[in-house]
């Protein structure tokens, strides 16, 4: 219980990286197998204990996150019996720094243990550190990704074995922006856990776009709407047919109007926004 637990924070982790963001675990060669190969495991449905060669214990999990091009990375190790007694002390984590100072790092060192401490007690501590703390701030401090980059981005290749074959649903959301890494990062969260593809356009305007099953497609509306938005509108949630497409797969971000055009087009649904005015000057 107590590593299916770890590895369950770790998946959800890694699945809520935005792009250029990186996870690695930081251990010998032989361990780090060992926890790549769990993990990959875990991710694939496969008991843990039918893996061949497991050693007992299994060696502390130590890994790092980091964003591109950031001077900052954080490194976490768990306690061992970390997730399973409430009493274990709390995982460790660092700050590691490029080239700062020693007061900046004394400021990032005040910030990591006070989040530290407010997200004890909740199910995912560490995910909710790195996820919804410290990441964030990396990017709002200037240290994170250029988020004007051009092009897109593949988030995640995400299995759709699961999608019900009948009462297919899509979705269309538009905003006057969607820049928050935070927002960023529960779209392509929701996605993964509900089995739902599509994209979001970063930057003015923000565009959502979503298909899947139509309860998860709903879900997903809900949990979109639960946020705050500038002048978020949802276009519309309606059935689709999906026979023999083959965009049904993973979670993409675009940064250009155009690009949403064009990834509308190849699905065949281009006037579901060139028919709301979301594109037209692109097409010109």
């Amino acid at each position: 219980m107590c590593l299916d637990s770890q590895l369950q924070e770790l998946q959800l982790i890694q699945h809520s990286l935005l792009p250029g963001e990186s996870f690695s675990f930081v251990l010998p060669p032989e361990d780090s197998r060992i926890w790549t190969s769990l993990l990959h495991s875990f991710d694939t449905g496969t008991a843990t204990t039918a893996l061949p060669s497991l050693p007992s214990p299994v060696p502390q999990a130590r890994f790092q996150v980091r964003a591109t091009e950031a001077r900052i990375s954080f490194e976490v190790q768990f306690p061992e019996r970390y997730q399973e007694d409430s009493d274990v002390e709390a995982p460790l984590v660092s700050v590691n720094g490029e080239d700062i100072s020693r007061d900046e790092h004394l400021r990032w060192r005040a910030f990591v243990q006070e989040k530290l401490i407010e997200v004890q007690g909740n199910d995912y501590p560490i995910y909710q550190l790195l996820c919804l703390h410290l990441l964030p701030k990396l990017h709002e401090d200037g240290h994170g990704i250029d988020t004007g980059q051009s092009g897109s981005t593949d988030i995640l290749e995400q299995s759709t074995n699961h999608l019900p074959e009948t009462a297919h649903y899509h979705a269309l959301l538009t905003s006057h922006h969607l820049v928050s890494t935070t927002k960023r990062r529960s779209l392509q969260r929701w996605s993964s856990e509900l089995s739902i593809s599509g994209f979001a356009k970063v930057g003015y305007p923000g565009v959502i776009y979503a298909q899947g099953s139509q309860e998860n497609i709903e879900e997903f509306v809900a949990n979109v709407k639960s946020m705050q938005w500038l002048a978020l509108r949802v276009r519309f949630v309606e059935p689709i047919d999906l026979i023999n497409d083959e965009h049904r797969q993973g979670w993409t971000e675009f940064q250009k109007v155009g690009e949403v055009v064009e990834e509308m087009r190849r699905r065949g649904r281009d006037k579901y926004i060139t028919e709301m005015g979301i594109g037209n000057s692109a097409l010109k």
